[in-house]
């Protein structure tokens, strides 16, 4: 009698995960599809793209949301608090997941244990940004390196916040060329760009998506890409490693998407799939590429994977460069 107890209840337990998977999504109630970083930036962008399909492939409402502030905790951690019903997914950048646990003295959660992975997305380089009216000198990268020797601690660079991809690729460009500048953490990309075009930041180390129209309108130049090669769709434009003269240099950052840890397999499942299916077509894949994307689908167990090597090897790097909050 006992056994056959024992054996209704864990075939009950294993049901629920099932059931709530059949029921995934609910009908009528919307998705919200979160970024960590104000608008405009590459996971909105990303959604955007996507939200029409992925609405008609699940058959709900999506809603894109950017819950941005403190370098992505806040979206790290709401996603985390979140209900475990896939109702609720943020597409979280590798400085948020990996780097923030090196650079900030406190994290509001444990990014391998609190969240689950879904799927890798894509890996994107930052570029080294200049305004052309504010920084006319600034031609290439020597020049701009020349400049910061010449006046040590007077040149700043911009970041979409401590512990951000852009905070951490100009620490490494400070690190390898030996050059003393003063790190301006702001509220995301946007509010860096605008602190660029005022003449209140001399440099930006920024995703290439949102940057390029604003390179082809002249307003900015593109010093140097921090990919280890050129990328295909913006060949023009050098990596830090040949314009700058540091063979080796790389600081590239990428993209996966995450749910609360609580979340059934069997919906993260669903998750995945979905995504993946309006994600890996050509429309989407040549859009995204040609915003400086490269795409790097992959499941739950290969996102896994990737940030268990990047947060060691992330903490290494914020040692050397010395980039950590106090």
């Amino acid at each position: 009698m006992r056994g056959r107890f024992l054996l209704a209840a864990a075939t009950l337990l294993l049901a629920v995960p099932l059931a709530q998977a059949q029921q995934f999504p609910t009908p009528g109630r919307p998705m919200l599809l979160m970024g960590g970083f104000p608008a405009g930036t590459q996971a909105d962008i990303y959604w955007r793209v996507i939200q029409q399909p992925l609405a008609a492939e699940l058959g709900v409402p999506m809603v894109v949301e950017a819950r941005s502030g403190a370098s992505g905790n806040i979206a790290l951690e709401a996603t985390a608090r979140s209900a475990p019903d896939g109702h609720t997914v943020l597409a979280a950048t590798s400085a948020m997941l990996a780097i923030n646990r090196a650079v900030l003295p406190s994290m509001p959660i444990d990014t391998q244990t609190d969240l689950a992975p879904v799927m890798t997305l894509f890996e994107v380089p930052n570029v080294l940004v200049v305004s052309t009216e504010k920084r006319p000198g600034y031609t290439d990268c020597r020049a701009l390196m020349a400049a910061a020797r010449a006046a040590p601690g007077k040149l700043n660079y911009a970041s979409s916040g401590i512990g951000a991809s852009t905070h951490l690729a100009a620490a490494q460009f400070a690190t390898a060329a030996s050059l003393d500048m003063v790190h301006v953490p702001y509220r995301g990309g946007p509010f860096a760009m605008t602190a660029l075009f005022q003449g209140d930041a001399d440099l930006f180390f920024y995703q290439s998506g949102p940057v390029l129209d604003d390179w082809r309108l002249g307003r900015v130049r593109l010093l140097g890409m921090t990919s280890a090669q050129r990328m295909p769709t913006l060949s023009q434009i050098p990596t830090i490693a040949e314009a700058c003269g540091m063979p080796g240099f790389e600081s590239t950052t990428w993209y996966g998407i995450v749910v609360s840890a609580r979340t059934p397999k069997p919906i993260i499942e669903r998750l995945h799939a979905a995504i993946l299916k309006v994600t890996d077509t050509p429309e989407v894949r040549t859009r995204m590429e040609a915003l400086g994307f490269t795409m790097m689908l992959g499941g739950p167990e290969a996102m896994r994977n990737r940030l268990a090597a990047d947060i060691p090897h992330w903490a290494g790097v914020v040692e050397r460069s010395g980039a950590r909050q106090q």
